[in-house]
């Protein structure tokens, strides 16, 4: 996935969880939408080196959306939750993610049951949900970073597709390449810890794949192992 002209700038501060603002390098201060809304430890601190896109949308209200943010010198994280689909879609595509081989058809968006959309759908039968992974203690990846009872129902209704004989499948996007492993945060959400395994034990594949990340783009480059 490339980018458009990214803009660079200095964070000032995240605010109401869906605002950030930015000082450009003129000294002007844009405001941008913040997509991702957990708690973004370690990528949303005061004076980060970050990256916002200008909106296409003439009649959206925040002409500015954050982008990326500068980790540690030199490391690039993805910040954009709405990009996360479309970035999993081209590793699917391109033959990343262990289990998925000769894809006929990706949709997006599907009804999964009458509670739950899932992120895609391959195939017609292997419905995958989608975890952007942010948190990093060392060189480990750790979900969430945020209490996510959202993301236990989304677990228990690839549970049950796999229960009906369809395949589930709960992939991390890794947007940060200095990441070696991913796990769960235990220590976040436990409950989240216990629902990933007991899904996992009911035949939910658990995976992970780790994107390069540059101003120019995000392109998923290799599959992670992923430790319960």
């Amino acid at each position: 996935m490339l980018f458009d002209g990214l803009v660079p700038g200095t964070l000032v501060r995240r605010y109401k969880r869906f605002f950030a603002d930015v000082r450009l390098e003129d000294g002007t201060i844009a405001v941008a939408h913040c997509t991702n809304t957990g708690r973004m430890t370690g990528c949303s601190d005061p004076g980060s080196r970050v990256w916002i896109s200008r909106a296409t949308n003439p009649k959206r209200k925040l002409k500015w959306t954050w982008e990326l943010a500068e980790v540690a010198p030199g490391v690039l994280l993805g910040v954009n939750t709405f990009l996360a689909n479309r970035i999993a879609q081209e590793a699917v595509e391109a033959g990343l993610v262990p289990g998925l081989n000769d894809v006929s058809t990706i949709e997006r968006e599907v009804k999964l049951d009458e509670t739950t959309r899932s992120d895609l759908r391959v195939d017609g039968r292997v419905w995958i949900e989608v975890k952007n992974v942010t948190l990093a203690d060392g060189r480990r990846g750790r979900f969430p970073d945020a209490p996510t009872s959202r993301g236990q129902k989304h677990l228990a209704a690839l549970a049950r597709a796999v229960g009906r004989g369809d395949r589930g499948m709960l992939l991390h996007l890794v947007l940060r390449p200095d990441i070696d492993v991913v796990e769960p945060a235990d220590d976040v959400d436990p409950d989240w810890g216990r629902a990933i395994r007991e899904a996992a034990a009911a035949g939910v594949e658990v995976v992970a794949i780790g994107a390069e990340v540059s101003p120019e783009g995000i392109v998923p480059v290799r599959a992670l192992p992923v430790r319960l």
